[in-house]
């Protein structure tokens, strides 16, 4: 059994140390917070032998660096790809349709807006979408048509209040 408070304890005295280590070996605050987690992963699947272990923190401190490194490596194909090729091409803004659509859709109670979503935006057929929200087809398709209903009114009201701005 590993002892879960001497771990809680070293990780409250190292966590804010490893970060900042973190943070100088990657240069990116996500990218720090990422590796610093997984070697705090790794300590605590091995964190009866690492209890033990003479310098748990040098540990935790090499497993940082290593992932850093690694992430440093990774990074630097994708940079050298990038380099080859550009950057890709400036993404559009969302068409107004597309921004009415979505608001809409937020307005939508949550298993509504999945069986439209997947039916109509994902192409996915009424027994798919019923298998995988592990309901009967009967109720996906009836989830649909309630569905579309609300959109209507919904984009019906919007139209009006957009029309009205104009």
């Amino acid at each position: 059994m590993r002892d879960a408070g001497a771990f809680d304890d070293f990780y409250r005295d190292t966590s804010s140390r490893m970060l900042r280590y973190g943070y100088a070996m990657t240069g990116d605050l996500g990218d720090a917070q990422d590796v610093v987690q997984e070697a705090y992963t790794r300590a605590w699947r091995h964190w009866r032998t690492m209890a033990g272990h003479p310098a748990p923190e040098a540990w935790v401190r090499l497993t940082v660096n290593r992932l850093a490194t690694d992430r440093w490596r990774r990074l630097s194909g994708w940079r050298a790809a990038l380099a080859r090729t550009g950057p890709p091409p400036p993404a559009e803004p969302p068409s107004e349709t597309t921004v009415l659509l979505t608001g809409a859709l937020r307005r939508l109670p949550a298993h509504l807006r999945q069986a439209v979503v997947l039916h109509y935006l994902l192409d996915m057929p009424v027994h798919d979408v019923a298998a995988e929200t592990g309901s009967p087809v009967g109720t996906v398709t009836s989830w649909l048509h309630r569905g579309r209903l609300e959109l209507a009114a919904i984009l019906g009201s919007t139209q009006l209040e957009v029309s009205d701005v104009e």
